[in-house]
């Protein structure tokens, strides 16, 4: 039966494929594609861990048979026979060899999979004493997980119900699926989790959770495939290897969809082809009004790889390397330290500058927390709110020696290229004093052990409302700024950009954000200091005349989102806006303006 599910649109497109879930377990298991070298090596883990688990319910077993009839019912002999049997069925073992040989899972995320698979086979199944077999299976999984992570299981069997004869084999996953398209069906992914998936297969992802400026849908655009996120309960409707179609456009998503639709949906997917075909032409077009004025388009990325994607879109230079991407995520690679240190730091910043053949990376200072965890795992109860705890900047300085290192590293690269230095969450002139003493101080480490280093301009992130009423102060002490519009839409109006319950009232026309936005832009025209916008209102084409209009002329966006932008910036005559602009920026209503604009 086709069902279909509305959420948020994130990522413009649509997307038809077989659903690959992604899911939760009650262990933190990692979710990253090996190389086709290392599938026997992790069929290899499984097979350990299904040993290891084996040799633990033995001996579970002759402690049993040690003890009392009083002590140890023989309902727990039999059910660790069940566990026991559970570890060698070929449903589990086959299944979890099929995910890693064919889809290059790593054997958690393999394990889970078919976990899952049989799990729902289970629920349905009319016996009873058979339905509430899976809590065996799933306990017997987590067990094997355990002894992948090398932490000691806790048996917590179900009490057993009245036996019954079933012999049948449960079936693995037909095969059939494994040529199609795949799309990403998860409850939530952390920042970490979509890095891993940056360089995957899939064509388009939907999370039951999120928001549209979430960093977990920043990370999906910048993957340049649909998503949609906030659909609620799509985890728990869609089945591992289900047809699903992701508008991305209109956030929704379809299940099981009918050959009609199926049709519909693939005449607009031809159309978005070809659209993005045309649009390839501008490429290598400079971005210039029709009045003569040039603008920057600038690329964001995660990863010095992202560089490529930048300069295959036209981009003049990078605006905003989210240098956190780099700390992220590593406690799910093998022989690496918690923390990038000072030389991995400098390789990578290194790689982007030579990546971007000469024109400028801005690369901004870590930022993490709230929907960014250092580890990966969003925890919703780690502060009352995260949002508003030690975070970005604020976790720098509380461990200077951890920034030092980042800053020397960012340092030696400027040595190779032109390389901006930006701070993010900036709001207090003690931060800003601290910052630019810890600095100086890292540029005289580098003197004192005689290394090279560039000359490194310094910048800071206006997404604070704070930060905007404040401009003077920052303007003394840096070299340019640069409006992060998606944390200070979210501080203005005090709305969770990752909370979908809120989402409807998160507004980047608002009035109030409007002004910060236009009052910075022309503090720094009226100084002579330059100004970008690196958040996501750059890359949103809905704005693109009103930024012109306000004076900007500087943009940052995903790689994907460039070339829309350059159209508009070609067929915008820039003296013709700027009367306009301000009238949008005093209305109580600026959103049907801009629409009447569109």
């Amino acid at each position: 039966m086709t069902l279909s599910i509305h959420g948020l649109p994130v990522a413009r497109g649509i997307a038809i494929g077989r659903a690959v879930m992604v899911v939760s377990s009650r262990l933190d298991v990692a979710h990253y594609f090996i190389k086709p070298e290392e599938v026997e090596s992790e069929i290899d883990r499984v097979r350990a861990a299904r040993d290891a688990v084996t040799g633990e319910l033995h001996r579970l077993q002759a402690s049993v048979a040690q003890m009392g009839p009083n002590d140890a019912p023989h309902e727990l002999a039999a059910l660790l026979d069940v566990h026991l049997m559970l570890l060698q069925d070929e449903a589990l073992t086959g299944g979890v060899k099929h995910w890693i040989s064919e889809r290059l899972y790593n054997a958690e995320w393999a394990l889970t999979t078919q976990l899952e698979n049989i799990a729902r086979q289970f629920d349905e199944m009319e016996d009873e004493y058979l339905r509430e077999r899976k809590a065996d299976l799933e306990q017997v999984v987590e067990r094997m997980l355990h002894q992948m992570k090398g932490t000691a299981a806790v048996l917590a069997p179900t009490p057993p119900r009245p036996k019954h004869k079933h012999d049948e084999a449960l079936d693995p996953l037909a095969a059939d699926a494994f040529d199609a398209p795949l799309v990403l069906i998860a409850h939530d992914l952390a920042p970490a989790d979509m890095l891993q998936f940056k360089k995957s297969v899939f064509a388009g992802f939907v999370t039951d959770v999120g928001g549209r400026t979430s960093h977990t849908a920043i990370v999906a655009r910048s993957m340049d495939i649909p998503a949609v996120v906030g659909a609620r309960s799509v985890s728990q409707l869609v089945r591992q290897d289900d047809w699903v179609i992701i508008d991305g456009d209109s956030g929704v998503v379809i299940i099981d969809p009918s050959p009609i639709i199926l049709a519909e949906y693939g005449f607009k997917q031809r159309q978005g082809d070809l659209e993005r075909d045309r649009l390839s032409r501008l490429r290598h077009k400079p971005a210039v009004t029709l009045d003569g004025q040039r603008v920057d388009l600038l690329a964001n990325i995660e990863m010095p790889e992202d560089t490529l994607g930048a300069v295959k879109a036209g981009a003049v230079g990078v605006g905003l390397f989210r240098s956190e991407f780099l700390f992220m995520g590593r406690e799910q690679q093998q022989h690496q330290t918690r923390l990038p240190n000072e030389e991995e730091q400098y390789q990578a910043y290194k790689r982007a500058v030579e990546g971007m053949q000469g024109m400028p990376v801005t690369i901004r200072t870590i930022d993490v927390g709230a929907d960014k965890p250092l580890d990966g795992k969003l925890r919703e109860d780690s502060h009352l709110n995260p949002a508003l705890g030690l975070r970005a900047i604020r976790w720098s300085l509380a461990d200077p020696s951890m920034f030092l290192t980042q800053l020397r590293a960012i340092l030696r690269a400027s040595a190779h290229g032109e390389i901006h230095l930006l701070i993010p969450m900036l709001a207090h002139a003690s931060e800003i004093r601290q910052t630019l003493s810890l600095l100086d101080f890292a540029r005289a480490e580098l003197d004192n052990r005689g290394v090279a280093y560039g000359v490194v301009k310094v910048g800071a992130m206006i997404e604070i409302p704070a930060a905007a009423l404040t401009l003077r102060t920052f303007l003394k002490h840096f070299d340019f700024l640069s409006i992060g519009t998606n944390d200070l839409i979210q501080y203005t109006l005090a709305i969770d950009r990752a909370d979908e319950s809120v989402a409807h009232l998160y507004d980047p026309a608002h009035p109030a954000v409007l002004r910060l936005v236009a009052d910075t832009i022309a503090e720094c025209r009226r100084l002579g200091k330059p100004v970008s916008v690196c958040g996501e209102m750059a890359g949103d084409v809905g704005f693109t005349r009103l930024l012109l209009g306000l004076g900007l002329r500087s943009f940052s966006m995903h790689p994907s989102q460039i070339l829309a932008v350059k159209q508009e910036v070609l067929r915008a005559d820039v003296s013709k806006l700027e009367a306009w602009a301000q009238e949008v920026v005093s209305s109580d209503d600026p959103a049907s303006m801009l629409a009447l604009k569109a």
